[in-house]
Order: structure tokens, then sequence, then C-alpha cells
């Protein structure tokens, strides 16, 4: 899993350029009159692409039995035409559909009234970082400890991600008493016998789960390991143990850019944004039917876009989503790189030159009134120059222009393609996608130059990256900014990025791996920065993100024992006749799942919290690297998460005077007796009082704390059983702070 694994760009992209939008200049949908004429404004632009190729299939037999998993909107009567065009509807909340649907009819269904939108897009990427990777930080321990009267009981953690090994011993109790996987949905499984779910299958129960060992991609993915893990694992006989321990696991493996090879041609297509969406709804299902709140982690994302790809997916997510149900995802692992650059009205010129990770790249550009374009291809001493009006594009056929730009090493085409923005009626975009026969940028440079001092423009990257050159020092435009990836950009999404901590870790070799990210809670440079390309502040949170420990799968590790990622592993050990290791990895996908677990950790002291609440406690709660700057921002969001402030916010305790938002160094239990037991790190140097109070802020006990001990016990009344207490230590700086308690049963 390599860091701009998404950069390699999604199969959509390349569709992409070669889409026609019906009047792309028109600011409202296209009225067509004749019932023939498929209604492309109602189609996205995956979609129009499958009509336009099935018109022109001369060999329509082929298409009939491929379907694609789609959102549909529709109005009266739109659930029945879709039945009779025989389609399978696999979910509605309100008046959105997930179906699938036989491309062969979205023509005709585009054509008729009771269909209002109908939205599919190609899979995402997984998103951690292997270049970054280093430091040996345990994201549960770094910075934090956390309370001891909450570990997740009663929650269901959701995962959905690729390469899960369901063997590793983390995902049972630290005893080994109870496996805590209840159950999975592998969307990638050729095992449908039965099977009533639109792909794949599921599974349930202990014997079930671990007869099947792994998801089918297990023996070559390895990051949905990881990431459950962090948010959710017991740690088994180590230190790395996850934010939620004693959480329930639901768990859906989809398919991603490297999952192709899996899946048959004729289904492919079924793997889209709307699948997904199921994938959510499927893990809060299982939640509502055991009666527990639910947190899922989605460490995967693709470019943010304005064709208006996730218009109905965000509506759905916003659906399924509320109390109790809050979606946590990695903002991306793009924010070190050049993403944006404008030219404001009133300025003549703007640009920059442009590279890629591939032989293609592309750019969208975003303007409310028409401007020049060029661009040149430079080396050493020769120059290609090609130069357009955008109005010259949207009078082309489709509004599809096709040039090229060429040195005597290469030749890169050009393809322009323009559209009304989904988000602001009166702007026309320009999606400009560049193929070289070598990787796009190295020889020829390429530069990009937008022209028009009437003209407000935009240029944003969807594959590739803004750089300077010297061919053209004047060329230099460009922010790292506008990087936040799809869902994490959905307002109802919680978006995570990364801080980072350490810069090294000793892997189970001896050797150390080194890697400078920052240290402190600084955000990780490749961690991924808004705002939206609709403006809104993007991430909501950060946490650690940069050398964390976590599970790492064992049918990968035995599949390819010399692979990069396995350096990185910092211990191997034996379990079940299997070999198992911890790894340490980075990026925001390792990010997300703390702050999941510890939302976790949050439902269990409310259930019922939304997102909005989520983001409330940050408010309140969240860490500033940077005092100076003001919060939330598009850079840190509200802050660093602080799992135990947080919880002192939700359980009211923090306005009780005289309880320190700090945790004590102490680790601090009620015994069986009924004592309440504190360790000490170390003994205390003066004596130290001790006050406990109930959450309603009552004092239930108080005493002291002998100096010179490193272990006392302190005598309490009878309390509640169950209930909640908050111990507060003033001493030296070995005991002082709080501690949420739980009191036995």
């Amino acid at each position: 899993m390599k860091r701009f694994m998404f950069s390699l760009w999604l199969p959509v992209v390349s569709a992409l350029v070669t889409l026609a939008a019906s009047s792309p200049v028109e600011q409202t949908p296209v009225t067509v009159g004749k019932a023939e004429r498929p209604r492309y404004d109602k189609l996205s632009p995956m979609l129009r692409q499958m009509v336009r190729k099935n018109i022109g299939d001369k060999n329509q037999a082929m298409q009939q039995d491929k379907t694609i998993c789609a959102f549909v909107q529709v109005n009266d009567g739109g659930e029945e035409l879709l039945r009779k065009n025989g389609c399978r509807l696999l979910e509605q909340v309100g008046d959105i559909c997930i179906a699938m649907i036989p491309q062969h009819r979205l023509g005709e269904l585009s054509r008729d009234g009771r269909i209002r939108r109908i939205e599919a897009n190609r899979n995402k990427s997984v998103l951690n970082d292997s270049v970054a990777r280093a430091l040996n930080v345990n994201p549960v321990r770094e910075g934090w400890e956390l309370p001891q009267a909450f570990t997740g009981q009663g929650v269901v953690v959701g995962v959905m991600d690729v390469g899960f090994d369901l063997t590793h011993p983390t995902f049972y109790t630290r005893d080994l008493s109870d496996y805590r996987i209840r159950r999975f949905w592998d969307m990638l499984s050729a095992d449908t016998v039965g099977s009533q779910l639109p792909v794949g299958r599921d599974f349930e129960g202990r014997d079930e789960l671990l007869a099947v060992a792994h998801a089918r991609d297990g023996l070559d993915q390895t990051h949905g390991t990881h990431t459950t893990g962090t948010a959710a694992g017991s740690g088994y006989d180590s230190p790395y143990s996850g934010m939620a321990p004693e959480s329930d696991i639901c768990l859906v493996a989809n398919a991603v850019t490297q999952d192709t090879i899996y899946i048959a041609p004729e289904d492919y297509d079924k793997y889209t944004f709307a699948l997904d969406a199921l994938g959510f709804k499927y893990i809060f299902d299982y939640a509502e039917r055991r009666g527990m709140p639910c947190v899922i982690n989605f460490s995967e994302g693709s470019v943010q876009d304005f064709w208006g790809y996730d218009v109905l997916y965000y509506e759905m997510l916003q659906r399924i989503t509320g109390p109790g149900r809050i979606i946590v995802s990695a903002a991306g692992n793009n924010g070190g790189d050049k993403m944006w650059f404008s030219k404001p009205r009133g300025e003549m010129s703007a640009g920059s030159f442009f590279t890629a990770y591939s032989r293609e790249g592309i750019v969208t550009l975003k303007g409310d009134r028409h401007f020049m374009l060029r661009m040149v291809a430079y080396q050493g001493n020769d120059r290609d120059t090609l130069t357009i009006s955008t109005s010259d594009i949207v009078a082309q056929q489709d509004s599809l222009f096709t040039g090229r730009v060429a040195t005597a090493s290469d030749s890169v085409k050009v393809m322009i393609e323009a559209y009304p923005s989904c988000y602001a009626e009166g702007e026309t975009c320009y999606d400009i996608a560049l193929t070289a026969t070598r990787r796009l940028g190295s020889t020829p440079s390429i530069s990009m130059e937008v022209i028009g001092e009437d003209a407000d423009v935009e240029a944003f990257v969807v594959s590739g990256r803004f750089i300077d050159d010297a061919f053209n020092s004047s060329l230099s435009a460009g922010e790292k900014s506008r990087s936040i990836l799809s869902p994490s950009s959905a307002p109802c999404v919680i978006c995570v990025g990364a801080t980072a901590y350490r810069q090294y870790v000793i892997n189970y070799e001896g050797t150390r791996k080194t890697a400078d990210n920052g240290t402190d809670g600084v955000r990780a440079p490749s961690s991924a920065v808004g705002p939206t390309y609709d403006g809104r502040i993007k991430p909501d949170v950060m946490a650690p993100g940069i050398n964390v420990i976590s599970a790492f799968n064992s049918y990968y590790l035995e599949n390819h024992p010399n692979a990069n990622d396995v350096k990185w592993d910092v211990a191997h050990f034996d379990f079940n006749g299997r070999t198992y290791a911890w790894n340490s990895n980075s990026g925001t996908s390792m990010a997300s799942p703390v702050v999941a677990g510890i939302v976790a950790l949050w439902l269990q002291a409310c259930p019922t919290l939304t997102a909005d609440d989520v983001r409330d406690v940050f408010s309140h709660t969240c860490r500033h690297y940077n005092p100076a700057m003001g919060y939330p921002n598009n850079y840190y969001g509200y802050g660093e998460i602080d799992a135990y402030r947080g919880l002192l916010y939700i359980l009211g305790a923090e306005a009780i005077t005289g309880v320190s938002a700090t945790p004590t160094k102490a680790k601090v239990s009620i015994c069986s007796d009924g004592q309440l037991e504190m360790v000490l790190p170390a003994p205390s140097t003066t004596a130290a009082r001790v006050s406990v109070y109930s959450l309603k802020g009552q004092l239930v006990a108080r005493g002291l704390l002998a100096p010179g001990c490193d272990r006392q016990q302190m005598r309490l009344p009878a309390l509640r059983g169950g209930d909640v207490y908050v111990v507060q230590i003033d001493g030296d700086s070995n005991c002082s702070g709080s501690m949420l308690v739980r009191a036995l049963p």
C-alpha cells in the first residue's frame, strides 16, 4: 500500500475526459423534447458515458447482463418504474434508492419524469502513507491516558476497509475469553450461494468467521487489519491496544482500485459509491438490531469534483447517520503538495508547472467568465505552445476540445471538457486531462497559465500536483490546500487529519527505521487540508497518525515476507500455530481509527451523540498545537482530539469545581472490597489530597496520600454499583490530576 495509491487515479478519471455534458454552459437543466433522447442532465458523468457507449454499441446484446449499482432519486411511482425495468432495489431512504440497474435501461429511465437523478462513481483507494512511515507511537498512550471507566463496551465499532485478518488475537478480548468480531460482509467473496446481498456474502459467529480466516483480498492487502486494531483491538499480549478494546466489531470488506483483480469484468460496475453506502448501512443496521450505538471508521477516499458525483451519496450518508450513528473518515495524504491556485479578477494571469506520478494528470479550472488558457511544453531551448479560449472550448461539439503540445522527446495529448459547476450557478468548469508517453511533467516540463483580467478563475488538481520550474520562474502560483478527499468532505462525516510525534521506530530485526514528520503533535506535512471545493472548513479534528503501531495481517505476512511493509513490523509472535505481527504504519488512515475508537468511548458515555455533538465536544476540549491560530481552521480543524477531556465534557464533570481536565498519572481503580486503590509511577514526595465526586458534583469521600509510597488504598463509603465517579488528586507531578472510575456492580 503506497502513499500515492489514489494518485494512480481511479479508472473513472480516464473515462471522465471522454464524457460529454449536455449544454455545459447552461446553468439550468436541459429540456429534452423528444422521448427518444436520453436525459443526460439526470445522469452523473460515468452513467452518461455508459448510455452513449450502449447507444453506439452494435452488439448491444453483450450489455444485457451488465448492471451498475447506483443511487436513484425518485418522484412518486419511481420505485415501481425501477422494478418494471428489471432493477433490483437494494435500499431506500426517503426518495433516494440504491439499486442494481441494467446498464441498457439507463437511457430509458432517464427520460421518465418519475426519475429525478441517477448517480454512480467508481470506488476509492486506501489512504495509508508508506513514504512517511516512521515513529514508534502507540496512539492509545501518546499524550493522554484513557479513562478506566470506558472501554467501548456496549458500542459497535464498524470498519469498512480491505485486507482483514479475522484471526488476529487482537480481535479477542485480552484474556482470549471472547472473540469480538460479530459480523462480516465480504463484498469480494466468491462464495455467494444463498446470499441475499448484492455482491459477496456475509458471515456471523465465531466459528464461521474464524473458518473464513481472512477477506478474499487478505492475501495481498493488510490495511483493514491495521485500522481495525487501532480503533478496537484489545492488544492481546502487548502494549498495542486500540482505543475501544471491549467494543463489538462489525466489518465490511469493500473494493478499492487495488482490488480489481478479484472482480469479474462484467461485475466491475457494481462496485461504486452506492455499494459503499450499503456497506455503511449494513453496519448501522446490525448495531440497531443489537440496540447499540455505532461509529464507523473509513480510511479510504476519492478526489472531490465539480461534476456532482457525490450529491446523492452525501444525501444518503446524511440520512443514515444521526443519534448514535457516526461516520469517521480519513482526510487524505496530499497535504504536502500544491493542489490549488487562483487568478483573482483584476489580475491578468496566474500559472504554474504541473507534474503527475504517472503518464496521466488532470486539473479542473473553474471560472465565472471566459478566459484564455495557455499551455507550454519546455525541453532545453525547444518550446511548444497551445493557447485556446474557453469560449472556443464551449463551441466545440459536446464542448470537448482535443489538442497537443510536443517537444522532440514527447508529445502530450490535451483533452479539455466544459460543464457547469454543481456548486455554483453561473460558474463553468473545464477538466484538462494530459496524457504523455512517459511520466507526465518529467520531460518535457509542462506549464499551465490562465489569462484574462475580467475572469475570477481557480485551478484544482485532480491527479498530480503543481510545482515550480526554472524554465519560467514567474509561473509559481499554487498553495498546499483543497486536498480533502471524499467522503471526508461530506458535511455529516467527521474528517480526520494526522499529527506527528516521534521520528523513528526499531523494527523486529533491530533495525532503526527513520523518518522525520515533526514532533509534539504538529500536523504531519502530508495530512490533507481544506477548505472543501464548496468552501467549508475541513478537517474537523486531528489525531496521531505517524507511526501508529497496530495489528498486521498474518496472511499478507505469509504471502509477502519480503515486502517493504514487513520491514516496518516492530514484533513477530506466534498464536495458534501462525506467525502474527505488530506493524508501524502512517497516514491519515491511521489517525482516523484513533478518532473512531475514542468516539466509541464517548458513545458508551452518551449513546445518542451525533456528529454535530462530537464537533461540539471538539470545540470545547481539543488541544491546539499553535494557540495563536483561530480554531477551527483548514489545517487542524478544531485541534487534536483529547479523549479524557472529551469524556469529562460529555459527562458534565468538567463543571465540578476542583476537578482537573488533566488526567492523573496514577492508575486509579475501585477494588472488589470497595476500597479505592491508587498506584503512582513513583512515590509521592509530599502528602496529596484525594477527593471523590459523583457526576452530580457531590463530594462523596476525601482522604490523604502519604508521601514516600507508590501504592495506597483509601476506604470509600458504599457507592452505587456501575456509576461513574471522578477521583481528583492534588499533589506533586507524579499524581496530580483527575481520573474517571466506575464502581463495581
